[in-house]
């Protein structure tokens, strides 16, 4: 019986190097993290770790990559200073969300970080925060079981009580829900990112045990037309070119969900000459893509013919083994959507059925008959795991999300309930105004210096003065 949980070997390792060339190996590897080859057999569980100060709250692959680490922060970061009394989780690790760290940090917050995606951590800039103080406890390629034991030790710390989530994912307002419950009735407020945290928040607040209020990230505007069309439209391009080589023109794709995800991988695919399919049972989404030119169809109607799956729905089991058996030969499959649960990778875990990893973040998987697809990520997120993501629209998600913690926490009580609310339209029209000012390109410390007054002014956003205030401080920053 075959093993697949178990770790490459060292000689594995190697023997596979030696069968990828350099360069196409270079044309992949630039998306993984920095790694100091000496130390990828060690688990960092069991290596004892402190950086320049002493500290050893955290638990990361390699602290010695920190000097690297910053450099790539310096790329994108900008910083912002003022009181900020928050203590906060925050569960994601990039280059761009790390400048959000940091920015909370300098405006006051303590904040303590673990990963919401195994593949999704840039060691090297896991690396630097940990360097800086931080308490991150994260590393690239982690197991499920090292994925909630950092989410659990990022938790579980004596005498410190958390007053604010930031989450992506929802995984760790579950871990606290269910393992510490009086803990999670002190948190005073949870700012959620993605779909698949959303529902599980909806959830919750319908079953009448959400005891804390909610907002709700990723409905505002910025999150859906910046970060989830034109982010991805540029990303799952990035991700399939590293992990495959495939040339698009003429390929067969099909597209599973017509949301603003599935806009934006439609029109990237599109645009370089591929045939685009869509599957949709939202009948507004589904007359979308049929005004915008694309063919609706069934899965099952052309799972045999297409060259390329793409899940992008944020539901469960839409790509299950019914629909793998009958692929053809080389077909590619990957998820678009944050949930890794779009496609049933665990229906491919069976004896009968040979795993053969040929890239990083890429497997093939083998049929008795000998045909193989090509299963990316092990169906998580693509764009997170195999490519880096363009950090103007994740400036613009992390100015939003740093907002929706500050209203949360400067709120006056009763403003809001037990409950999941929208963020309000006005800020994400104020983080428009910032974004359209700065024409040549986007600069970081203009929208964080725009938090820092927000914190002292926020009352104004809720008045007939906001249209005024947003272009004050307009003029300032400019």
């Amino acid at each position: 019986k075959q093993e697949f949980n178990k770790r490459p070997t060292k000689i594995s390792r190697r023997s596979l190097s030696r069968s990828i060339s350099q360069s196409s190996t270079d044309s992949y590897s630039s998306a993984a993290s920095y790694t100091d080859s000496s130390d990828d057999e060690t688990s960092p569980r069991d290596k004892q770790q402190k950086n320049s100060k002493g500290n050893a709250d955290f638990c990361i692959k390699n602290i010695k990559q920190a000097d690297f680490g910053r450099r790539e922060i310096e790329i994108a970061e900008q910083g912002g200073k003022g009181p900020l009394c928050l203590n906060v989780y925050v569960v994601c690790l990039c280059v761009c969300l790390q400048v959000l760290m940091e920015t909370l940090s300098a405006l006051g917050a303590q904040c303590r970080w673990a990963a919401c995606n195994i593949y999704s951590t840039q060691n090297e800039v896991a690396a630097a925060l940990a360097e800086g103080g931080f308490s991150v406890f994260a590393w690239k390629g982690e197991s499920e079981d090292d994925f909630w034991w950092c989410i659990d030790r990022c938790v579980n710390v004596e005498g410190w009580q958390p007053n604010m989530i930031l989450d992506d994912g929802g995984d760790l307002t579950h871990w606290i829900y269910k393992k510490y419950p009086n803990m999670f009735k002190k948190i005073k407020g949870i700012v959620e990112e993605s779909v698949t945290g959303v529902h599980r928040l909806y959830q919750l607040s319908k079953a009448g045990k959400l005891c804390v209020p909610a907002m709700n990230v990723n409905d505002s505007v910025t999150k859906q037309k910046f970060d989830n069309l034109y982010c991805c439209r540029e990303s799952i391009l990035d991700g399939l070119k590293r992990t495959t080589d495939v040339m698009f023109g003429g390929k067969q794709v099909v597209v599973c969900g017509y949301g603003e995800v599935g806009k934006g991988c439609c029109a990237a695919l599109k645009a370089m000459g591929s045939i685009v399919y869509v599957t949709e049972i939202d009948p507004i989404c589904a007359l979308q893509a049929c005004m915008d030119g694309f063919r609706l169809v069934k899965l099952n109607e052309v799972i045999r013919q297409v060259d390329i799956v793409i899940t992008c729905t944020g539901n469960k089991n839409v790509v299950v083994r019914e629909y793998m058996d009958r692929m053809k030969n080389g077909c590619i499959v990957c998820n678009m959507g944050h949930s890794n649960t779009e496609i049933d990778v665990a229906s491919l875990r069976t004896p009968e059925l040979t795993w053969e990893r040929v890239r990083s973040q890429v497997d093939h998987v083998i049929w008795p008959d000998g045909k193989r697809i090509v299963l990316l990520a092990e169906g998580r997120l693509l764009n997170l795991s195999c490519s880096t993501v363009p950090t103007f629209v994740l400036s613009i998600t992390a100015t939003t999300q740093a907002l929706a913690l500050i209203e949360l926490y400067n709120a006056p009580e009763g403003r809001y309930k037990q409950d999941v609310y929208l963020l309000p339209k006005k800020m994400g029209m104020i983080i428009a105004v910032m974004c359209r000012a700065s024409n040549r390109s986007f600069y970081l410390i203009t929208l964080f210096k725009f938090c820092c007054c927000l914190f002292f002014k926020l009352a104004l956003i809720f008045t007939a003065n906001v249209k005024n205030f947003a272009l004050s401080v307009l003029n300032k920053s400019c």
